[in-house]
């Protein structure tokens, strides 16, 4: 890969993780609002539910889409490490290659229901579904992608590291 599009994939993921803590920020502080609100003044509010709903819906999507590596996924480690890398490479050409089926097969029905929502509004901040749902059709779309991509390394023997228990964490 030339240093350019190297240096440039570094800045957009550094740039998404800010996008990330910064969604996370905004849910911890309206969380904090809507306690302040309910428990001490006793005024209930809405709109905070709804900014914690949908700030936790991004950040879900928007990290898996952005942030989350493939080696953080979630694995069946037991039978993942007890093949060998072969049937490793096997493994991960099916998984991705199902993936890439399910998720291009949905896509049309993904983008129609989106499309369709914006017919419908947030009960407190009148923010168009449509709107709020768009971030799961570019989860969608950057799954497809990094599951070609994964595939295409497993075909030509890249990306399959001898898988070590030893060095395998919860992603911290």
């Amino acid at each position: 890969m030339p240093p350019i599009l190297h240096s440039a994939g570094q800045w957009l993921y550094a740039r998404a993780e800010n996008l990330l803590a910064a969604m996370l920020a905004t849910m911890f502080i309206v969380f904090i609002v809507q306690i302040v609100f309910r428990y001490l003044l006793n005024l209930p509010i809405g709109w905070t539910h709804e900014i914690s709903v949908v700030m936790w819906l991004w950040m879900v999507l928007f990290g898996t889409a952005f942030v989350v590596r493939d080696s953080e996924e979630i694995r069946f480690d037991i039978l993942y490490s007890a093949v060998t890398p072969n049937i490793r490479r096997a493994m991960i050409v099916a998984s991705s290659l199902t993936l890439v089926a399910l998720f291009t097969i949905s896509l049309p029905a993904v983008i129609d229901y989106i499309a369709f929502m914006k017919v419908e509004k947030t009960a407190y901040l009148k923010i168009r579904f449509d709107y709020l749902y768009s971030i799961y059709g570019v989860f969608a779309l950057a799954m497809i992608v990094r599951q070609l991509h994964l595939c295409w390394q497993a075909v030509w023997g890249r990306g399959s590291e001898e898988f070590d228990p030893t060095k395998a964490s919860s992603g911290i």
